[in-house]
């Protein structure tokens, strides 16, 4: 039997986990505050909807979802405490977090500066780029799963919780599973998700965060998913052609075409943002997490901070291929803050909101649908067929008995004549006024009212364009074509031209100017086949330079370094930009190191990209012991390629000390411990007087040289 949230708040989850008020409530899912009663913190605490926890194949992996996010251990990522499953109730234990998510900023400003933007994404684009590299995809990047915490702190949640939501009575084969504004292409169409679909989601949302809409929007989710499909996202307006480039790239329709993952997508936008000189904004907490937010003020956890923890904003629908379709949420539990009603809560209590009604699904309300929605949709429903209904018959009318007819006097008779002539003489009257009504207006409409004429449409902005058309009563596409001498977003050309006379409602193909193509961002280490196909999908000519090539320390030899011009420059159609390729590390002096001691020589070694090792101690008259004697290759040699090792030669050599007038005792000690041998002559006692010895103190002699003293 299924449990309303009524009876979860209050409740102890595995007999840890003491559920308070409920801060947020969705189609999927419903987050309460807690406390983690066994270490006395405070969390938040996800319960799925009971019509996923029935299904066993979702437990589990739900289970298994929860595990690989709780691997990530980044700054931004919604840290994942625990799981488990309490009877009828899964959920997940999570990091409380404080503040808003990135659709409440986006519903308070509705469009983010250039600076921003960047930085929020950046701040999105790091955590999922820790993912990428644990081999986990996100599958749902959306401003719903952003948040923002105190302090500016970008956080993304969710991880893992589309594709664990995919098993409950779905196939990923049937359906398309996702936020249908943010779904990359490839999910509309096979399903498959790697790293670049986060990236096209990202890219999106940049889109959104610069614009204020998602790039698509229609009248129901199948016709956002076909233009996924099929069309190009439209160019970003009145931002710099570098962030404009950044969406296009990331929002290619060929995966391949992307860049690679998050990693790649953020050193491209980092080396943006240091182009054009901007420096990281800090990103303000939504005014919709202040105190002054009843929505925020739900109630207070454990250390009596107002928290709030956004969940899966619209309905989640699963509509299979065929007749059978799933219950859906109704409009009531799309994603809302709720503010529980205090019931006498005594001071310090944990929990001061013991009762919150929240309503249950109405399977026979239609679900409410959006573009953030998390939804599931049918892959071959491009082409919806309405449903045909059978004919109702009508019910025959049960016959009335006849009665008999009542006699009417001459005078009732010739009252009802002169009134049936009355009528029929208003009845032809009014045939004949609205056949003359008819013949004008018909008239009117075949000569004047059907005919309209095409409005001045070159050299008008976009929008002006469009409104003059439509105040024609003309439709309209609208192709956007590169052009050297009309600045971007004027009308250059429109079909039919203006003044021609047309019917209303005809169709006025209108070309927009995109103003100079711009050079490609081209991710260094590509092949030149991927660098030339993008180079030529801006209308530009691709061409490999021999004689441009560079070195480079990180492309490997044949692969692409850069484009000249740079990426983002604008340059008239048709020009060529050429491919510079690297020829590998640039061959490097080796510096010179001798008489300097091991340390200092590999030290300096490795600053200069070389990879010292030690080699077989050597003798040298000119160089103290322990230091450099000389490398191999030499000082001032050329290295190339990629072996950068350099071999250094220690000197060995022992400097004679100073024994003339010691003892014998005391000169022997003193030339054993600097690794020489001792031979005293005339007399070898300790006591006598060293008066000359055969090596002059301060020369360099071979370890174990053997030196002759003279004794009195």
């Amino acid at each position: 039997m299924e449990r309303s949230a009524t009876n979860v708040i209050g409740g102890l989850l595995e007999q840890r986990y003491r559920v308070g008020a409920l801060v947020a409530r969705g189609g999927m899912s419903s987050v309460y505050r807690g406390v983690d009663t066994r270490l006395e913190r405070a969390v938040a605490i996800k319960v799925m909807d009971p019509r996923f926890s029935a299904d066993p194949q979702f437990v589990a992996r739900f289970e298994r979802e929860a595990r690989a996010a709780a691997k990530l251990h980044h700054p931004g990522v919604v840290q994942v405490h625990d799981q488990g499953v309490d009877e009828d109730r899964v959920f997940l234990v999570m990091e409380l977090v404080e503040g808003g998510t990135l659709r409440d900023l986006l519903n308070e400003r509705r469009v983010l500066d250039v600076p921003l933007a960047l930085t929020v994404l950046e701040k999105v684009l790091s955590p999922l780029a820790a993912a990428h590299r644990a081999d986990l995809v996100h599958r749902d990047v959306k401003p719903e799963n952003v948040l923002i915490g105190r302090g500016g702190a970008v956080k993304v949640a969710d991880f893992g919780l589309v594709r664990a939501v995919s098993t409950a009575g779905v196939t990923s084969d049937s359906v398309i599973l996702g936020t249908v504004a943010y779904l990359s292409p490839e999910q509309v169409t096979t399903g498959n998700t790697d790293a670049r679909s986060d990236v096209y989601s990202a890219g999106v949302l940049l889109y959104e965060m610069l614009t204020g809409t998602p790039p698509y929007v229609g009248d129901n989710a199948i016709s956002v998913a076909y233009r996924h499909v099929n069309d190009e996202v439209p160019p970003v307006p009145d931002v710099p052609a570098e962030v404009a480039e950044l969406v296009r790239r990331a929002t290619r329709k060929e995966p391949f075409l992307r860049p690679a993952n998050a990693e790649s997508f953020l050193a491209e936008v980092e080396a943006v943002r240091a182009r054009l000189g901007m420096v990281s904004a800090d990103v303000p907490v939504p005014a919709a997490a202040s105190p002054a937010d009843p929505a925020a003020e739900a109630g207070p956890s454990a250390d009596g901070r107002t928290v709030l923890h956004p969940i899966t904003p619209q309905p989640t629908a699963f509509v299979e291929p065929g007749t059978r379709q799933i219950p859906a949420p109704g409009p009531a539990e799309q994603t809302v803050r709720v503010q529980p009603v205090r019931v006498g809560a005594a001071v310090g209590t944990a929990f001061a909101d013991p009762t919150v009604p929240v309503h249950r699904p109405n399977p026979l309300v239609t679900p409410a649908t959006g573009p953030q929605g998390t939804r599931a949709i049918p892959r071959g429903a491009f082409q919806p067929v309405p449903p045909v209904e059978a004919p109702r018959t009508a019910p025959r009318p049960r016959p009335r008995p006849r009665r008999a007819p009542k006699k009417k006097t001459p005078e009732q008779l010739q009252a009802e004549m002169q009134a049936r002539g009355k009528r029929q003489l208003i009845t032809v009257i009014s045939v004949v006024a609205v056949a003359t009504l008819l013949v004008g207006v018909t008239t009117w409409w075949f000569t004047i009212g059907r005919v309209t004429n095409v409005p001045e449409l070159v050299g008008q902005r976009e929008d002006t364009a469009i409104a003059l058309i439509t105040g024609a009563s003309l439709k309209h596409t609208v192709r956007r074509e590169n052009s050297d001498t009309v600045p971007a977003g004027e009308v250059i050309s429109a079909d039919p031209p203006a003044g021609t006379e047309t019917t209303r409602g005809e169709l006025v193909r209108v070309v927009v100017s995109a103003g100079k193509p711009v050079v490609p961002q081209v991710q260094s280490g590509v092949e030149v086949a991927a660098a030339e196909q993008e180079i030529r999908s801006v209308g530009l000519q691709p061409k490999v330079d021999p004689t441009k090539e560079s070195f480079s320390d990180r492309v490997p030899k044949g692969k692409v370094v850069t484009l000249d011009p740079a990426p983002g420059t604008p340059v008239p159609i048709g020009s060529t930009v050429s491919i510079v390729l690297s020829k590998g590390p640039q061959p490097k002096p080796v510096p010179s190191v001798t008489g300097k001691s091991k340390d200092e020589a590999f030290g300096e070694l490795s600053a200069a990209g070389f990879d010292p090792v030690e080699g077989p101690a050597e003798f040298s008259e000119s160089v103290d012991a322990g230091k450099v004697v000389r490398t191999d290759p030499g000082a001032g040699s050329n290295v190339s390629g990629t072996d950068r090792r350099v071999t250094v030669f220690l000197s060995n050599a022992v400097t004679v000390p100073q024994v003339e007038g010691k003892r014998v005792k005391e000169a022997k000690e003193a030339l054993e411990k600097a690794g020489l041998k001792v031979d005293v002559q005339f007399n070898g006692r300790d006591r006598a007087k060293v008066v000359n010895q055969s090596v002059r103190a301060g020369q360099r002699v071979p370890k174990d040289t053997q030196i002759t003293l003279i004794a009195l």
